[in-house]
This record gives C-alpha cells, sequence and structure tokens, in this order.
C-alpha cells in the first residue's frame, strides 16, 4: 500500500456499509458492478466498494455516491444466476474518490489510499485509555442489546491494537448503513474513537428506553386482558338478569343485511360486526361506536343503481327551461353528455364549471340532474381544510365518522347519482393533510372504483358516480386536480341576458315567495332594465334577485297596511323602492383629450373600464404612479414609458425631454387596487399623448400587454372587457391580434356596432387612438 493514489474499478452498493477489517459477502446483480468485479479478478483482486446515497438509484453517478469508501480484496465470487453473483470481501482499508475514470462497462475511480497507522502519534496512555473506554461501553452495549454472541465479546475483551477495535465494534453495532457510514468517513484516530465512542452511547440509550417501553406496554396488555375477562364475566351476569338489550338490535340488523344488495366481503364484513356488536354490553360506549358503523354500511348504496334519461332532447328542454342564454355551456354540457352515453359509465371526463360568483354553476349542475333523471347531491368544499373531511376519521377517533364523498353516497341512497363538488377552488391544506391530494383519488377513473374511506375500511365504487365540479377560478385549482378535469367556463352575463333570466325566472320566483304574485305587483321593463343597470354591478344576478326581492317585500307591507291593491313599479317611482341610484353607467369622455385614455379590466365580477390619465411637469425625469396599482402594472407603465423614448425621434421629441420633466400616471378610484399587464397599451398611449400633446379619440377604448419592442401581446377576459366597452358607448376598441380568434364565441350583441380592431404592434394603436 505504498502508492497514495490507485486507480481500479469500483462497486456501488445500496443500503449497506461495510468497515476496514470485515469479512463480508453481498450478491450484485447490475451489469456495471459484474464487469467491475470481473475486471478486479483479471487485476490484483482489489476492488473500491462504495455506499449509494439513495438506495433507489439504479444507475447512480459521482453525486449519488458517497466520497469515502472501503478498498477491499476480493477473497471469493460464486454465480448464483445468469446475472446474480455473490462475491466475498475483506476490508483492508478506507480510500476516498479522487477522480471518476468510468468506462462504458464498468465504474473505475481513482482513489487517494488512507493510511491505517496512527498519524497522530498519541501517547501510548491515551491509547490506553481510549481502548479501555470502548471496550467497557460495548460492554454495556451488549447487555442492553441482549443478543451480541460471547464470540464477538471475547473478541472486543482480547483485542489490543486500538485502530483494530475501533473498525470491529464499528462493524458489530446494529444501526443503520448512513450511520456506518460516519464511522467509516472519520480518517484520524481521534475523529474514529469520538465517533465509535458516540454511536455506542446513542445505541445504548436507546436500546434502553425502547427497553423501558416495551415493558410498560406488556403491562398495559395484561391489564387490559384482565379487564376483557373480568367484562366477558359482567356480561354473562346481565344477560342472567336480563338486561342485554343489544340481541334484539343485532337481529334488526341481520334482517336488513339479507335484503341488502351488496357484494359477499362487504356482507361478510358486516355480520363479522353484527356478532361483535352482540358481544359489547349495551350500555358501553363501544357499543355506541359499533351500532353507528354497521347502520353506516347498511345504508350505504353498494350495488343500488337508479336509471338514467338518455335522452338529449330531454336535456336540451330542461336547460333551456331553466337558463337563458348560455349557448356555448348547453352546447359543451350537450356534447359531454353524448359521450357519456356512448361510451358507457365512468369513461367521460369530469367537468369543472369555472365562471365568476353567480353566473349559474351550482344552478347548470342541477338541471343536468333533473335531464338525466339522476339523483342530485351537493358537497361544499370551499374552507375543507382537513384531508378526514373527504377520506373519513378513523374509528379509533372519537366522534370518528365518514368521509363527505362516503356521506353523499349515503344521502343519495344510489351508487351512480350526479355529485356536485361545488367551490373545489377554495379548498385548502395544513398540518391535518393535503385535501386536494385526497381529491385526486376520488376523481381519478383508474383509482376511485375501489375508494377507501379511513371510517368505512372497505373499497367504495365511485365509478358510476357522475362528478361535475364547480369554481370561480382556475388558477386556485391546484395543477393535478386541474388535469383530471375539463373545463367548461360560464362567463359573464350581458344586460339583455340578465333582463330575460330576470323576466322569467326571478321575477315570478321571488314574486311567489314575498306573496305578491296574481297581479299583486308589476314591475315594467324600463324599470327592470334601470335595476339592472343602475342597482347592480355583477357578472351574475345574485344582486339583482336581491334587489327584486326589496322591492317585492316594500310592495308587500304597503299592500298589506291596505293602502295599495297593486302596485306598479316603473321608472320613474323606482326609487321609493330602492333609493337613490347606487351606480352610474360609465360613459365616455365627452370631448377627446390629451393624456387620457380609456383602458379595459377584467374583475371577479365583470369587466370595467379604466380610465388612465397622464400628466407632465417640469422635473428631473422622475416617475410617479398613483391610484393603488399593483406591481405588474407598474412594470407596465415603466415598459411603455421605456418604449415611448425608443421612437422619440419618430415624433421629433426633444431628447433631454425626459430628464427635464416628471411623469404622473394615475388611475382614478385610487382606494380599489389594480394589477395586471393589460393595461400597458393604454398607458403607452397615454404617455405618447401627453408628451406629443395629441388628443387621444374620446370614444376609443384598448386592452393589451406591451413589450418593449412595441408588440402587442394577448390578454385574458376578452367577453368581461367588450361588454364594458359597449356599456361605456364606446366605437372603437383595439385587442391583440392573438385575441382575434376568442371574438367568434363572443355574442353579436355584445359587439355590436363596436369596430373592433386587431392590432400586433403600438403603431396600429396610435394611428387608431390619435385624432
Amino acid at each position: 500500500m505504498e502508492d497514495k493514489i490507485l486507480t481500479i474499478p469500483a462497486v456501488a452498493l445500496r443500503g449497506m456499509t461495510i468497515l476496514p477489517g470485515m469479512v463480508a459477502h453481498f450478491d450484485i446483480s447490475r451489469d456495471k458492478s459484474l464487469r467491475a468485479v470481473e475486471e478486479a479478478m483479471k487485476g490484483d483482486q482489489k476492488l473500491f466498494i462504495v455506499t449509494q446515497k439513495d438506495t433507489e438509484k439504479e444507475d447512480p453517478q459521482g453525486e449519488d455516491l458517497y466520497e469515502v469508501g472501503l478498498l477491499a480484496v476480493v477473497r471469493q465470487v460464486v454465480k448464483l444466476q445468469k446475472n446474480i453473483m455473490r462475491v466475498l470481501i475483506e476490508g483492508i482499508g478506507r480510500a476516498e474518490i479522487y477522480e471518476y475514470t468510468q468506462t462504458a462497462d464498468y465504474m473505475q475511480v481513482r482513489v487517494i489510499v488512507y493510511d491505517q497507522e496512527d498519524d497522530e502519534q498519541l501517547p501510548e496512555q491515551a491509547k490506553s485509555a481510549m481502548l479501555l473506554s470502548v471496550q467497557e461501553t460495548f460492554a454495556k452495549y451488549a447487555r442492553v442489546h441482549g443478543k451480541i454472541g460471547q464470540d464477538v465479546m471475547r473478541q472486543v475483551q482480547e483485542e489490543t491494537d486500538l485502530l483494530k477495535l475501533l473498525d470491529y465494534v464499528g462493524n458489530s453495532l446494529v444501526i443503520s448503513y448512513k450511520k456506518k457510514q460516519k464511522l467509516l468517513e472519520a480518517v484520524t484516530l481521534t475523529a474514529r474513537y469520538e465517533a465509535v465512542l458516540s454511536s455506542l452511547l446513542q445505541e445504548t440509550e436507546i436500546l434502553a428506553l425502547k427497553r423501558d417501553f416495551q415493558k410498560k406496554v406488556q403491562e398495559h396488555v395484561d391489564k387490559n386482558q384482565k379487564d376483557y375477562l373480568l367484562r366477558e364475566q359482567m356480561q354473562v351476569i346481565r344477560e342472567e338478569l336480563g338486561e342485554s338489550n343489544t340481541e334484539t338490535d343485532a337481529q334488526e340488523y341481520e334482517k336488513k343485511l339479507q335484503e341488502l344488495q351488496a357484494s359477499g366481503e362487504v356482507k361478510a364484513r358486516i355480520h363479522k360486526e353484527i356478532e361483535r356488536f352482540q358481544g359489547i354490553s349495551g350500555n358501553s360506549s363501544e357499543s355506541t361506536v359499533s351500532r353507528g358503523y354497521i347502520e353506516t354500511l347498511l345504508e350505504l348504496p353498494w350495488d343500488a343503481v337508479s336509471e338514467d334519461n338518455k335522452d338529449l332532447k330531454h336535456a336540451q328542454k330542461i336547460l333551456d327551461e331553466d337558463h337563458y342564454g348560455l349557448e356555448k355551456v348547453k352546447e359543451r354540457i350537450l356534447e359531454f353528455l353524448a359521450v357519456r352515453n356512448l361510451t358507457g359509465k365512468g369513461e367521460s371526463p369530469i367537468i369543472c364549471l369555472v365562471g365568476p360568483p353567480g353566473t349559474g354553476k351550482t344552478s347548470i349542475a342541477r338541471s343536468i340532474a333533473r335531464a338525466l333523471d339522476k339523483k342530485y347531491v351537493r358537497i361544499s368544499l370551499g374552507g375543507v381544510r382537513d384531508e378526514a373531511e373527504i377520506r373519513g376519521h378513523r374509528r379509533t377517533y372519537v366522534g370518528a365518522m365518514p368521509g363527505r364523498i362516503v356521506n353523499g353516497l349515503r344521502m343519495a341512497g344510489v351508487k351512480n347519482p350526479l355529485m356536485l363538488l361545488d367551490e373545489i377552488d377554495k379548498m385548502s391544506s395544513d398540518y391535518k393533510g393535503d385535501t386536494a391530494s385526497a381529491m385526486l383519488e376520488v376523481l381519478d377513473s383508474e383509482q376511485n372504483h375501489k375508494f377507501r374511506d379511513h371510517y368505512v375500511e372497505l373499497p367504495v365504487d365511485l365509478s358510476e358516480v357522475l362528478f361535475i365540479a364547480s369554481a370561480n377560478s382556475m388558477q386556485d385549482i391546484p395543477g393535478p386536480l386541474l388535469d383530471r378535469m375539463e373545463i367548461i367556463e360560464v362567463s359573464s352575463y350581458t344586460e339583455n341576458e340578465k333582463f330575460h333570466i330576470a323576466k322569467d325566472h326571478l321575477l315570478a320566483k321571488q314574486f311567489e315567495k314575498n306573496g305578491v304574485a296574481d297581479g299583486k305587483l308589476k314591475i315594467t321593463d324600463k324599470a327592470l332594465r334601470m335595476v339592472i343597470s343602475s342597482y347592480t354591478r355583477e357578472a351574475g344576478v345574485r344582486s339583482l334577485e336581491r334587489q327584486i326581492g326589496e322591492i317585492c317585500r316594500k310592495a308587500a307591507r304597503r299592500i298589506y297596511e291596505g293602502d295599495e291593491k297593486m302596485i306598479r313599479v316603473t321608472g320613474t317611482n323606482l326609487e321609493d323602492f330602492l333609493g337613490k341610484l347606487k351606480y352610474r353607467p360609465e360613459k365616455k369622455n365627452k370631448k377627446n383629450e390629451v393624456g387620457i385614455v380609456r383602458g379595459l379590466a377584467w374583475t371577479s365580477v365583470g369587466g370595467v373600464t379604466l380610465e388612465i390619465e397622464v400628466n407632465l411637469m417640469p422635473g428631473k425625469g422622475s416617475v410617479v404612479l398613483t391610484g393603488k396599482l399593483g406591481d405588474v402594472m407598474k412594470e407596465s407603465a415603466q415598459t411603455g414609458i421605456s418604449y415611448i423614448r425608443s421612437i422619440s425621434e419618430d415624433y421629433h421629441i426633444d431628447p433631454e425631454f425626459f430628464q427635464k420633466h416628471d411623469i404622473h400616471i394615475h388611475v382614478p378610484e385610487g382606494a380599489v387596487p389594480k394589477d395586471g399587464p393589460s393595461a400597458g397599451i393604454t398607458m403607452a398611449t397615454a404617455i405618447l399623448s401627453a408628451v406629443t400633446g395629441k388628443p387621444v379619440r374620446a370614444d376609443v377604448a384598448m386592452t393589451g400587454e406591451i413589450t418593449l419592442r412595441g408588440r402587442v401581446l394577448p390578454i385574458g377576459g376578452l367577453k368581461e372587457k367588450l361588454l364594458a366597452a359597449k356599456n361605456a358607448g364606446m366605437k372603437t376598441v383595439c385587442i391583440p391580434k392573438e385575441n382575434e380568434q376568442d371574438l367568434a364565441e363572443i355574442s353579436e350583441e355584445i359587439v355590436g356596432d363596436m369596430e373592433i380592431i386587431p392590432v400586433e404592434h403600438m403603431d396600429q394603436v396610435i394611428k387608431a387612438a390619435f385624432v
């Protein structure tokens, strides 16, 4: 071993670390390992043994291996099978990987061999003290362990070489390969001594604690057995006295079990639980738990199914009766039902209705259930953060119950209901588990035919359940969950759609609810349109229904007090019922102005217009942004300024203009937070207008993200934005060219007489906007 650096073949072991001085055998089957051993046998039989950090790696590379390993000599090789070889080696020293020289066939490394001798030159007295300390500590460890052989004990007590003793003791310790690796990595004599002694002390303490715990557990078990025998004797006494009340209940459960449609496995489990229930005292808490479990299993629809209505014309009729508009949504749902009817149970994708609040997602699901003659179950997931809410609680817990999914089946009474997973984007996670991950098994058709609820403890078939989810935003749904669903967007209603929804559905509902039906109350079309435009501002119709309800309540009071027998609400007297107008319709500017441009924005309750104002003042080139703008919007403003500066020569702008003037950009309604990149072209246009002094057309609105080179990038929420532009009276709207394809899905009612200009570059925006 006079050479300090060796180039030798190497073998990577999984879950095993060997120390010098040990003779050990192991089996290998990987091609590179087999070739490495064969290569070693051709030479001086020396082999470098190194341990993998991750036992799962099939083809470990340099970063997957520990740096310090064992220099060994191969003593024997036995071929067990075609690709399996048993190798017997003897460890002769420590070595550290210096360089990988891996060949195509096997792993080859250059290693630095550590000297086995004491390089610290410690005094003999110190070594003797170390030797004695290790021997005494190992004796304590052996006593606590109880399974260390006498030959091992003898070898430890008789060994006089401290270096050999440390490696022998390290090999004898029953510890994980990672802990042994730390012993292998200890190079100096002092480091090896401290590592071995520390491991001995730790393992001795752990084994002592384990022995104490086992003793306490055994005593507890013995006490429980004694208590069980006493309870059995008490049960016999109660039966003799006629106090048992579980027999009658058990007979009733057995009768229900005979009538239950379920598999043999389920029936056997219920029967076993009934037998157990019979042997429990009727007054014990255990009896209550067992009773609840049996009743849950008996009430679950294991094989009970309802017949579906597969008539698509019937489904179309129901959807049209219940919902006005939403043509694209209805068309997609009918396609979905057609595919489901053709492919059979559980094969169609799970649909997720995504849209703002109040747009009819829940009622659409209810209508689908009515159209298919399915049982309807709604499960609210908003705020659910405990995995047990989905999978159920284990029966060992006090007050345990099934999860919401199984409980929904129990309420439906059949195994193929329509189950609405409402507000699926509002689930959250905490230390109690990840609810979104629990939902993956529920919605995965490959897994949900054997869904296991922690409470039920039997496989429950969810493959025939028609799952429909609803959400307000796709951004809050975890990716793996979103991947299992097909998205159908339920967008905002137009004013005309709201008018027809109110006229065809909401008025009759509120009239009946508030006792003003039969001609007692009349709301004119003009009044109804005023309620929509001046008292509500939302994507759906919930607020509209509340306003109609308020009119009905005030009318009901007048009628009841005898002031009037029939009330007519018109545009003239509407304020008597609802008060002053809450919202003024957004209107375009009265004249073309410099530095003021109308942008379009999307919010969770629909689209709105944003008036962006830019003022210039003598200064030092600073930029002021006000209006409670978010970081993305601020960056869009900076991008717009950079673009305008880059084209300043085209508009004859003095190069030093931006150093001598401050720019103030303001977006009114300063208390409302605003963010997003879609106002980029709007701010750039307003800045250019203010700098050049050229006015911008008052009837032009725009939306789009801007780049430093003036390109216009696509945006989202186009329908809502165009609807806001129409309501504000805009004549021309600039949209990104890449959003042009979205126009096909937007009704003519929204686009109307507006001129829609698809733009790819700011040059087109400037041309359309400037007077």
